[in-house]
């Protein structure tokens, strides 16, 4: 019984200085991170004014846009003057996205190649154990798909938009058509459209009201719709509008033709479309249906075979 007593005390003895000593060290610790902080806290306020104003601004302003900023010069210094043109119009047909232009795009394509040399880094231990052509192989392919990455998602972002803007137009050529034949006139028919309706159509044609009102030509306006959204459709209803106001056709009858001729388009595009499924399909059914099904069916049947031979 005293062994075990003497036992309990030495015990709670070390149990009680390691919980003094822990006691001491976090409120040591303590002093110290609040020592710290007063000190940051006077610090800043010594700072000159300019720093402190420096320092009250977002992060995104004082790292990321100078950043951005700058990898956009240098974008512009390593990208042809016909490259940056290429940009503007697959901008203007994707519809100006907000936050986007030029320079951001360029940015984006520099930080982009950059982004590739950390993940070459953090490949290249496993890279190096198939060799060194391996590894050069996979830097080469991550600048260059780092680098032309913000080009494909313009351009994905101006095909959905073309398309989008494929399907609506017969819709709206059919408004504008009951539109005109109700009394409105074109302009008033076609702000009516755009007023009714929603989506990149709707948009170009407030697009091209805005710029009749400032002193554009309606033919000038059609024509850089038709420029903008690079649509093969509304390149032939411009066409349509441009002769109909060169040899003073009745716009009525021109719509009217128009949207029969759109809507006829639109069925054969949807009937081409249902004819490409067996040819798309052919592929998963070879390559992932048949050897699925060949396991699941010949699959016991093989087994029984082996065993019976074997």
């Amino acid at each position: 019984m005293a062994d075990i007593a003497l036992a309990v005390g030495l015990a709670a003895i070390f149990c009680a200085v390691v919980i003094a000593l822990a006691t001491i060290g976090v409120l040591t610790g303590e002093r110290e991170q609040v020592g710290r902080s007063l000190a940051a806290v006077q610090a800043f306020q010594a700072a000159p004014k300019s720093m402190r104003r420096e320092l009250d601004r977002p992060f995104y302003e004082r790292v990321v846009a100078p950043l951005v900023q700058g990898s956009g010069g240098l974008g512009k210094r390593l990208t042809p003057a016909g490259q940056v043109e290429r940009i503007r119009k697959r901008l203007d047909a994707a519809g100006q996205p907000a936050n986007w232009d030029v320079d951001r795009v360029l940015a984006f394509k520099v930080l982009g190649a950059l982004a590739a040399v950390p993940l070459t880094v953090l490949v290249s231990p496993i890279a190096l154990s198939f060799g060194v052509l391996p590894l050069v192989g996979f830097s080469v392919v991550a600048i260059v798909a780092g680098f032309f990455a913000p080009d494909l998602v313009l351009y994905q972002k101006g095909y959905n938009r073309a398309d989008r803007m494929r399907k609506e137009l017969p819709d709206a050529l059919d408004l504008l058509t009951i539109s005109v034949e109700a009394g409105l006139a074109f302009d008033a028919a076609m702000s009516q459209v755009a007023r009714q309706t929603e989506g990149p159509l709707a948009e170009e044609f407030f697009r091209v009201l805005q710029e009749m009102q400032i002193g554009m030509g309606r033919i000038d306006a059609f024509r850089a719709m038709a420029e903008r959204t690079d649509v093969d459709d509304i390149r032939t209803f411009v066409t349509a509008l441009v002769q109909a106001d060169a040899f003073g056709i009745p716009i009525a009858n021109v719509l009217r033709i128009q949207a029969k001729e759109m809507r006829l388009k639109r069925s054969q595009r949807a009937e081409e479309q249902a004819q490409k499924v067996p040819v798309k399909i052919l592929f998963p059914l070879i390559f992932c249906i048949l050897p699925t099904l060949f396991v699941v069916v010949i699959g016991p049947a093989g087994l029984q075979i082996y065993r019976a031979l074997f």
